[in-house]
C-alpha cells in the first residue's frame, strides 16, 4: 500500500529529535553571577580553599548558592549582581596575588545534563555583555628582533666555519658584516647565502656584506607576529574562564579580544597587558663595568643593573630569547633555593646546546625585559614603547646545557612561581597595547536576548497560525515541524564546539521560521492539485512528496551554497548570520520533508482515507 513508512525512518526521526532536544534543554536554566578563582602562580585550588572562601562569604552575610570546582577553578555562585560585586571585592581582599579573581557569568547546567556533554549556546558579546578590546602590535619591534636574532645567527655559524670578520652591525632594516681582505668576504658570502636563504645577502664598498629581508619576508615576520600573540592571547584568557571568547586578527597589526561574560574589565587588561620574556647574555668579563658607567661601554656591550642595584656589562648579543620557551615551572632544589625549571623548543634547544658549549666557564646573565606602552605615538602613527630590561641571575655555565635546564639566583619562591607564570603564559613575539576598548554591559545583552526572542516567537506564531488557518489538519503536521526546526536549531548550535549566537544569529533564525515552512507549502499545494486533477488521497499524498522534492532539494541548496560563501568571506557579524541559516536549511529539508512525511503516514496512511483536510 502506498504511503508506509519503513521502520527505520521512524527510529532516525526519533534519534535525531530526541539528540536535538537533549542538547537544547540548558539553555532552560539560564546562568548564574559567579565569581571565578584561578590560580596564577601554581597556587592550590582544593577543598581548603572552598571553605575558607565559603566561611569568608558567609561572615559578611553573603547569600552562596553554591561553590563549585571545575577546570582547576573555583567557581562561586551569587543569587545576584549586587551579592557579586561585594563578593569580588572581599574575595580579592583575602587572597593574595596568588589567584586570579573575575567576576563572570556561568552557565546553571544541571549534572545529569553535563553527564551528556551538554551545554548552553555559547551567547556573543551583544547578547550576553562583556568586553570588547582592540589591541595593536608594535611593528617595529617584531621587525627589530628578527635582526636581532639574525646578527646572533650570524656570529655563531660564522665562528663555527672559521670565517673571520672585522665586526658585525644591526641596523634598524639590516644586517652589515665587515671583513679585512675580499677572499674572507667571498667565502662568508658564499656560505651564508646558502645558509640563509631567506635573506639578500649583497656586497657593498669597503669590504662589507649587508643583509636584508625580502618584502615578503618581512610581511611574514610581521604575520607570524600577530598570529603568535593570538595564541599567547588565548592561552592567557584562559585563566579568565571566558567559556568562548573570540580572538582575531583585525587588518595588518591589530587584533580583537572580544570576552562575553567577563564583567571585569581591570583583570581582563592587567592579563592581556603582560609582557615579559627572557633573554640570556653573556657577561662581559674582559671590560671594566666603571667604564661603563661613565659613558664609555665598550662596542658590543652595554651597561644594566642587577635587581639588586648592582651594575653589570653585558654582551649585546643574545644567547637565546623567551620565544623558545614551551614550559616554565618553579620549584626548590635539594638545598631549599627557589629555582624554574625551563623546557625549549627543538630550535632553541639546539641554538642552546651550541652557545653554551662555546661559553663553559664564563659567566652568564638572565635578563627579564618588560614592555610598556607610553600613550605616545611616532612620526609614522606607531605606537611608543618602553623597554624596561633588568638582570634577574647571573650565574657562571658549568657545562653544555640542553634543552631543559633551571634558572637559579631567585629571591624567593614566590618571585619563582610569579616568571614561570609570565613565561609559561607566553613571550609575546611583539610589545601590544589596549587602542580601544568597549564594554557592553549585561543589562543591554539582556535587552537584545528579549528583542530577538520576541522576534522570533511572533515569528513563529504568525506562521503556526497561518498553515493552521489555511492546510487545516495538515497544517497541525507543518506546525509541529516548525517546531521541533527551531528546537533542532537550537540543540545543533549548543553542538557545535566554537559555535557563538549573536543578534545577526538571531535574525537568521527568525529568517529560517518564515523559510522552513516553504517546503510545506510547495508539497501541500502539489497534493491539492493532485486532488483537483481527481487522484485519490493516497495517491495525492505520494506524489505530492515525490514531485515537490526536487523543486525544494534546488532551492534550498542554492540558499545553502549563498550562506556557505557568506560564512567564507565574512566576518563577525555576517559569520554568525550565515552559520544559523546554512543550520536552518539543513534542519527544515528534514523536519519538511521527512519528519512531516513521516507524520502524515502515520495518520493518513495504510488506510482507507476518502477525503484530505487539507
Amino acid at each position: 500500500m502506498l504511503n508506509q513508512t519503513p521502520f527505520w525512518k521512524y527510529i532516525l526521526v526519533l534519534f535525531v529529535v530526541g539528540l536535538t532536544t537533549l542538547y537544547a534543554a540548558p539553555n532552560l536554566y539560564g546562568e548564574d553571577h559567579a565569581i571565578q578563582i584561578s590560580a596564577s602562580k601554581n597556587a592550590p585550588i582544593d577543598e581548603e580553599l572552598s571553605l575558607r572562601i565559603e566561611n569568608a562569604l558567609l561572615a559578611e552575610n553573603i547569600e552562596i548558592k553554591r561553590i563549585d570546582m571545575e577546570n582547576d577553578q573555583l567557581l562561586v555562585r551569587l543569587l545576584d549582581s549586587d551579592a557579586q560585586l561585594i563578593a569580588q571585592e572581599l574575595i580579592d581582599r583575602k587572597l593574595d596575588d596568588e589567584y586570579v579573581v573575575a567576576m563572570n557569568l556561568a552557565p546553571d547546567t544541571p549534572d545529569w545534563l553535563k553527564a551528556f556533554n551538554a551545554e548552553p549556546i555559547k551567547l556573543g558579546l551583544d547578547l550576553r555583555g562583556g568586553v570588547h578590546f582592540l589591541m595593536e602590535v608594535d611593528m617595529n619591534s617584531a621587525t627589530t628582533k628578527a635582526y636581532e636574532d639574525v646578527e646572533g645567527d650570524f656570529k655563531t655559524r660564522l665562528r663555527e666555519e672559521d670565517i673571520r670578520y672585522r665586526s658585525i652591525t644591526k641596523n634598524t632594516d639590516s644586517v652589515d658584516i665587515f671583513f679585512r681582505d675580499a677572499d674572507t668576504l667571498d667565502k662568508a658570502q658564499f656560505f651564508l647565502r646558502n645558509q640563509f636563504g631567506n635573506l639578500s645577502i649583497t656586497e657593498r664598498d669597503n669590504l662589507m656584506l649587508r643583509a636584508t629581508f625580502s618584502e615578503a619576508r618581512l610581511l611574514e615576520i610581521r604575520d607570524a607576529a600577530v598570529k603568535q600573540n593570538i595564541t599567547i592571547i588565548r592561552s592567557r584568557i584562559n585563566q579568565l574562564g571566558v567559556a568562548e571568547p573570540l580572538v582575531q586578527k583585525q587588518g595588518a597589526e591589530r587584533i580583537v579580544v572580544q570576552l562575553p561574560g567577563i564583567q571585569d574589565t581591570a583583570k581582563a587588561k592587567e592579563i592581556l597587558n603582560a609582557t615579559a620574556t627572557l633573554e640570556f647574555r653573556m657577561v662581559d668579563d674582559k671590560n671594566d663595568v666603571r667604564d661603563a658607567q661613565r659613558g664609555r661601554a665598550p662596542a658590543g656591550s652595554e651597561l644594566l643593573l642587577h635587581k639588586d642595584g648592582r651594575p653589570y656589562l653585558l654582551k649585546k648579543q643574545v644567547m637565546l630569547t623567551g620565544s623558545h620557551i614551551i614550559d616554565a615551572n618553579s620549584g626548590v632544589d635539594e638545598y631549599g633555593v627557589p629555582n624554574v625549571s625551563i623546557d625549549l623548543d627543538s630550535k632553541g634547544g639546539a641554538k642552546w646546546s651550541r652557545a653554551t658549549k662555546a661559553n663553559v666557564g664564563k659567566p652568564m646573565a638572565t635578563v627579564f625585559i618588560e614592555y610598556k606602552a607610553t600613550g605616545e605615538r611616532d612620526a609614522n602613527d606607531k605606537l611608543i614603547f618602553e623597554k624596561k630590561e633588568e638582570i634577574i641571575s647571573v650565574a657562571t655555565i658549568r657545562g653544555q646545557l640542553g634543552a631543559s635546564f633551571q634558572i637559579t639566583g631567585l629571591d624567593s619562591p614566590s618571585e619563582a612561581r610569579e616568571l614561570s607564570l609570565l613565561l609559561r603564559a607566553g613571550a609575546l613575539i611583539a610589545p601590544i597595547q589596549i587602542v580601544e576598548e568597549r564594554t557592553v554591559g549585561p543589562s543591554l545583552g539582556k535587552e537584545n536576548i528579549e528583542l530577538g526572542m520576541t522576534a522570533i516567537i511572533w515569528g513563529l506564531a504568525a506562521v503556526l497560525v497561518f498553515m493552521l488557518i489555511y492546510y487545516r489538519a495538515f497544517g497541525i503536521v507543518a506546525n509541529i515541524a516548525l517546531v521541533l526546526n527551531l528546537v533542532m536549531i537550537v540543540g545543533i548550535m549548543s553542538m557545535i564546539p566554537g559555535a557563538t549566537l549573536t543578534l545577526p544569529g538571531m535574525a537568521g533564525i527568525v529568517l529560517t521560521v518564515g523559510m522552513a515552512v516553504d517546503a510545506n507549502v510547495l508539497i501541500f499545494e502539489r497534493i491539492r492539485e493532485e486532488l483537483r486533477e481527481g487522484r485519490s488521497p493516497q495517491q495525492s499524498i505520494h506524489f505530492g512528496y515525490d514531485s515537490a522534492f526536487s523543486t525544494i532539494l534546488d532551492a534550498n541548496i542554492t540558499t545553502f551554497l549563498a550562506g556557505m560563501i557568506l560564512f567564507a568571506v565574512g566576518t563577525g557579524p555576517i559569520k554568525g548570520f550565515s552559520i544559523t541559516l546554512m543550520i536552518g536549511i539543513a534542519t527544515s529539508m528534514f523536519t519538511a520533508i521527512i519528519v512531516t512525511r513521516v507524520l502524515v503516514n502515520s495518520v493518513w496512511g495504510g488506510r482507507r482515507v476518502t477525503k484530505l483536510a487539507i
